[in-house]
């Protein structure tokens, strides 16, 4: 008996694994934004060097490390504590 294994346009194509990198980016893209607004939304100010750690950072792990922090940091540097 035969099976049938469909293959959609894209499928397992570099079209997918693009979509895949863009899905990736988005997400950590949406993190680095939530941590950011967490702190703005808590007063505290944040200086150009962290915003730029903060939105370069593709790490979902690391991004979600920070943004715990961020809801009871003092300082937006106190983020980086331990790295």
């Amino acid at each position: 008996m035969a099976t049938y294994t469909p293959n959609f346009p894209g499928s397992n194509s570099i079209v997918e694994e693009s979509w895949l990198d863009g899905r990736a980016k988005g997400q950590s893209e949406g993190k680095a934004e939530a941590v950011l607004h967490v702190l703005k939304a808590r007063g505290i100010e944040i200086s150009g060097s962290v915003r730029e750690r903060v939105t370069e950072c593709t790490d979902l792990e690391v991004l979600e490390s920070w943004l715990d922090r961020s809801l009871s940091v003092t300082r937006a540097e106190e983020l980086f504590v331990g790295e």
